[in-house]
């Protein structure tokens, strides 16, 4: 106990570790404040070391370096480039999917000048922001017209709480989903002002179970796909086909929540069929919404697509305007979005690339790293993520690497410059190059070889 207390006796104060002239260095790197908290929390660690009768170096030296680790932390962005090496090509955690070249030069575009998002050149006042990527969703999809909200889930609350609120939104209890983040189709629902009705069962609904539950105070038919789970077995869903039918002959909107939202066919992939945005269109929904962000390859927004007046609804109510994006979003959308237009998405939108990349070009890779720091190379699956495709894998070649403690190699990877995420199966450290871009080999293969 008494040499404890000889430690903390020889526990310099803050303010002559303040005096100190590499401290007085940090001050003008950092601030006073930053420097003075990075001390204290220094000290603390310290005292707590030394009561816990842990071998504690005390000397001045060792101190100075650890307020700078403290500083180093500290200032480090919490938000930082990793390398994806797990597999999932859109991974919530990791950012979703990534910008192509074109998008990440006209969002920098749009960054560093002034520009026409709410100007109209040709008049010289004043313009809409809500007409920069209308035109080219048009062409897309085949709609009337398009509105772009902050994310998908955003899209909906407006749709419903623009052309449904105080008014019954009908829709299969098999479609009742949640989504990322614990948020709910129903607590959205009664967010909105709109009164859910369930039809159906879990497992089966029939188009008259929505006719059964019609009233005068219907408003809407609303299908949500489910894009983050798959029902198999004894199920049953009206088509949508059969869905708009009702609708029109009563009335009453259609509304086909797609989630993901696809413009290319996934099927020729090898995996599920995605319900695309041209088919819903093509079916005579009213509005069809989708994510940006997901499968489409673009950036975080909620599109929407249909009708013009009930479109026209959407951008005269006030949430439309708290849901707007800016000019970063849109310069990205729409430069996403014409490689769609050019017939082009394959190559250039990464989401895509990741995609339809080979089996042999992959396992090419993989070989090409374990040549390098070692391991095998053996078969394994990547998904696509992101709530899209569930249950639905493309077939890969994997890095698998022996480590004594698997997870302690994962932590020692993530703490790598730039950080690599993996993971591990079967007791191995595994490794898939289709969501490795190019560029980050040199540097996965250093992380790698840093724990030989």
């Amino acid at each position: 106990m008494n040499d404890r207390r000889a430690l903390l006796r020889r526990l310099p104060s803050v303010d002559s570790l303040l005096a100190h002239s590499a401290i007085q260095e940090l001050i003008k790197l950092h601030s006073r404040d930053l420097v003075v908290e990075a001390i204290r929390a220094q000290l603390d660690e310290a005292r707590r070391s030394i009561l816990g009768s842990a071998q504690v170096d005390i000397c001045e030296d060792a101190l100075m370096q650890g307020i700078e680790d403290i500083l180093s932390r500290r200032q480090k962005p919490t938000l930082s480039p990793v390398i994806n090496a797990t597999g999932v090509i859109i991974h919530t955690n990791l950012g979703r999917a990534l910008l192509s070249k074109s998008a990440q030069a006209a969002l920098l575009a749009a960054a560093g000048a002034y520009n026409t998002l709410e100007f109209d050149l040709e008049t010289g006042k004043r313009g809409s922001r809500l007409v920069h990527a209308g035109r080219i969703l048009r062409d897309l999809t085949g709609a009337e017209d398009a509105l772009v909200v902050n994310n998908n889930a955003s899209a909906l609350i407006l749709i419903l709480s623009a052309l449904a609120k105080g008014r019954e939104v009908i829709i299969s209890r098999g479609q009742l989903v949640e989504i990322g983040g614990g948020f709910r189709i129903p607590a959205i629902m009664r967010e909105s002002g709109a009164e859910l009705v369930e039809v159906g069962t879990t497992n089966r609904t029939r188009i008259s179970d929505y006719e059964a539950a019609l009233t005068e105070n219907s408003a809407m038919l609303l299908r949500v796909h489910s894009s983050n789970f798959k029902q198999v077995g004894f199920v049953e869903q009206p088509t949508l086909y059969d869905l708009t039918a009702l609708a029109r002959d009563r009335g009453l909107l259609a509304v086909d929540d797609l989630g993901s939202g696809s413009l290319i066919d996934t099927a020729q992939f090898g995996l599920d069929h995605e319900p695309t945005v041209q088919e819903s269109v093509a079916a005579g929904v009213d509005l069809v919404c989708f994510s940006g962000d997901k499968l489409l390859g673009g950036p975080q927004a909620g599109i929407i697509v249909g009708r013009s007046d009930a479109l026209a609804k959407l951008k005269r109510h006030p949430l439309a305007r708290a849901l707007r994006v800016d000019k970063l979003t849109y310069a990205a959308l729409i430069a996403t979005l014409e490689h769609y237009r050019r017939d082009e998405a394959l190559e250039e939108v990464p989401v895509w690339r990741m995609i339809s990349r080979s089996l042999e070009d992959i396992r090419e890779t993989a070989e090409s790293w374990a040549a390098q720091v070692g391991g095998l190379v053996v078969s394994g699956e990547s998904t696509v993520g992101g709530g899209s495709l569930p249950g639905t894998s493309l077939p890969t070649a994997l890095l698998a690497i022996e480590r004594d403690s698997p997870d302690r190699a994962l932590e020692q990877l993530r703490g790598a410059d730039p950080p690599v995420v993996a993971r591990i199966a079967a007791g191995r450290v595994l490794l898939d190059p289709r969501t490795v871009l190019p560029e980050q080999e040199t540097d996965l293969l250093a992380a790698l070889q840093s724990q030989v």
